[in-house]
């Protein structure tokens, strides 16, 4: 049985690669593959594990626990996506990327791709991949009017987000839960990992500059005199919507709660200034013609509804699905049988500072492309008693987080520029994959070769 909630996932990971040939939306394949799993698993009474991360090895559980366990953990990322899109839609609503967009005076392509990939890297530091991606994408919107363009811009994107949160405690989920599970310091994670991060982000940028999608001049979109009428808060709206995200992990470190928390309470403000600033009137109490009418203009309504609810859907369908495969203990056993076949190529403590091999961590590197990092890096966490801050667990945080550019569906920044811009997956596969693969070899074989000095 567990073999055939293999096979379903198999399946079902086919169709969504397969979206445009079978014209059938990826969501759907996400969730019918998630919810078939389950009921695979809840009609053939399969055991299901836990991993306990002291004892390192696999608990047995009850379904309704485990599965309450992992919608937890799900709805803790879809509530920050859905709170930091929102926010974004919220900045966009009072035309506050104009703010960003007007410091963009270039149409060349390569110059516009280096100052988007910096940008990337460096905000999806502060303010995670995905929302950085999210951000990044709907101001190229407003600079670039082909869609064709657009794609290769959003490729490296993605793959510049992904690097840039590497580095970052807050920048990547995976960086963060082995944050969370003191396997890491701030000080430490950053020293490790920013210059292969850095390295494993320019040279396929380098690369890409020099390729013929990004010669010449970009085709600019034409100024909209249409704001909404709100141009006066434009600038205050962007700053105050970015501080905002930037306060979350003040609050996490303050409080010690999910960064969800946190998020939430940086929306509350930011809708309460939306509402300030906007002309319209709502009222809470009252339903009738005219509230109803009111609620039609409010920022915080609209926002609500231009944000990307198939993607949070997709999420969802993708996260449960890998989930189920965990909680049968699959990818323990799979991370297990790798690190017991692989013969252990860094066997001096001096160089390799830990207990397994570098070519264990790059297969789970290149495995999170395939298949979420989230459930691969918790696995890690569970089988792997190395101390705080060992080279380990800055190489695990590095694979798991660049690794997941080699395939669109492989990062959450890659789902959610694949739902926002309708990337196809071979396209991202032809076009943009080989590129991170680049990158993650350089970014992988500098930090073998730095950590040595540390």
């Amino acid at each position: 049985m567990d073999t055939l909630v293999i096979a379903i996932f198999v399946l079902g990971y086919l169709a969504i690669t397969l979206e445009h040939s079978l014209k059938v939306d990826k969501l759907i394949p996400a969730l019918a593959m998630m919810a078939v799993s389950w009921a695979v698993i809840s009609l053939g009474h399969l055991e299901v594990f836990e991993v306990d991360a002291e004892l390192h090895k696999l608990v047995p559980t009850h379904i309704e626990e485990i599965l309450l366990h992992h919608l937890g953990k799900t709805a803790e990322i879809l509530f920050f996506l859905i709170g930091a899109m929102t926010i974004v839609e919220i900045i966009d609503y009072f035309d506050g990327f104009s703010t960003i967009k007007s410091f963009v005076k270039t149409n060349s392509k390569v110059k516009l791709l280096w100052i988007f990939s910096f940008l990337a890297f460096i905000l999806s530091a502060i303010i995670d991949n995905l929302t950085a991606t999210i951000v990044l994408i709907t101001i190229l919107r407003k600079i670039i009017v082909k869609r064709e363009d657009r794609l290769w811009f959003a490729g490296l994107i993605i793959l510049a987000a992904n690097s840039g949160g590497a580095w970052s405690p807050i920048g990547d989920v995976t960086t963060t839960m082995l944050w969370i599970a003191n396997k890491v310091t701030t000080v430490n994670l950053i020293k490790y990992l920013f210059i292969p991060s850095l390295l494993s982000m320019v040279i396929p940028v380098l690369i890409a500059s020099r390729m013929k999608a990004f010669q010449g001049n970009i085709e600019r979109v034409e100024e909209d005199d249409d704001h909404n009428g709100n141009d006066e808060y434009s600038s205050i709206m962007l700053y105050l919507g970015l501080g905002g995200i930037m306060f979350v992990p003040i609050f996490k470190t303050v409080t010690h709660l999910p960064p969800y928390v946190g998020l939430m309470l940086s929306l509350a403000v930011v809708a309460t200034f939306a509402e300030i600033y906007s002309s319209s009137r709502i009222s809470l109490t009252h339903i009738d013609e005219e509230s109803d009418e009111a609620a039609h203009f409010s920022p915080v309504h609209k926002a609500l509804a231009g944000i990307e609810l198939p993607s949070i859907l997709f999420f969802l369908g993708i996260l449960l699905a890998v989930a189920a495969l965990e909680s049968l203990g699959t990818l323990f056993h799979f991370a297990e049988s790798l690190n017991e076949n692989i013969p252990m190529l860094g066997t001096e403590p001096a160089i390799a500072g830990y207990n397994v091999s570098d070519l264990v961590v790059m297969i789970l590197g290149v495995g999170s492309a395939v298949i979420d990092n989230v459930p691969l890096v918790a696995a890690s966490i569970g089988m792997f008693s190395d101390p705080v801050d060992s080279p380990l667990w800055h190489f695990v945080a590095f694979a798991a987080g660049t690794g997941g550019s080699m395939l669109i569906i492989g990062s959450a920044a890659g789902v959610v520029a694949m739902g926002m811009e309708k990337i196809n997956f071979f396209w991202y596969m032809k076009k943009i994959s080989w590129l991170a693969f680049i990158g993650f070899l350089v970014g992988s074989f500098s930090f073998m070769f730095l950590r040595t000095a540390f």
